[in-house]
């Protein structure tokens, strides 16, 4: 059975790492890095700011960053206790699959930080934000971008990027509970 979802995961990486081209290597390598949504993030807390106030949104940021942190954590663990190579790294693979050369990593694979990060803050946002935005399942946009192009550059399975997202929503949720319970307890007066 194991065997069965792991060949499966490495068809499926092929077949969706298979669109990789050169022409769209600079954007990949731009949507992968973290830095370059810097823009995104400012706007999201703008949003927080607009409807939460000062003091809230600086409550938010402790939280987003604590949830960052254990999931980040939590991604380092399953990489060093599972040690799966990345589809980059796997010399079955590596001769035949599409993948940037200069984002090849020694690092593991199994889960992505990257779909596990970007998953938990979303969550973690669109939770505290959808009261007053509407449209705020855009979010969900972002992860799913920012997962993809993980397995354009070689670096992570499909599983990875799955297992990722649980892993984000399962870390989120148990921070909204400490951020409600928080906000509740000790900040309801703001």
């Amino acid at each position: 059975m194991l065997e069965e979802l792991l060949s499966l995961d490495r068809r499926l990486f092929i077949f969706l790492n298979g669109f990789g081209s050169e022409k769209w290597d600079y954007l990949f390598l731009f949507l992968t890095n973290q830095l370059n949504w810097t823009p995104f993030f400012i706007f999201l807390f703008y949003l927080v700011f607009k409807k939460l106030g000062v003091k809230n949104t600086l409550l938010v940021m402790v939280f987003v960053a604590f949830l960052i942190l254990i999931t980040d954590q939590t991604t380092n663990f399953f990489k060093y206790e599972f040690k799966r190579l990345r589809p980059s790294s796997d010399p079955d693979l590596n001769t035949f699959i599409y993948f940037v050369k200069s984002k090849t990593s020694k690092t593991f694979s199994f889960f992505s930080g990257h779909a596990a990060n970007s998953m938990a803050a979303a969550v973690f946002l669109y939770t505290i934000l959808k009261p007053y935005y509407r449209m705020m399942w855009l979010i969900f946009l972002w992860p799913i971008v920012f997962a993809y192009t993980r397995i354009y550059l070689g670096l992570h399975y499909p599983i990875d990027i799955l297992c990722g997202y649980l892993c984000g929503f399962l870390t989120s949720s148990l921070v909204l509970k400490g951020y409600f319970w928080s906000k509740e307890k000790h900040f309801s007066h703001f």
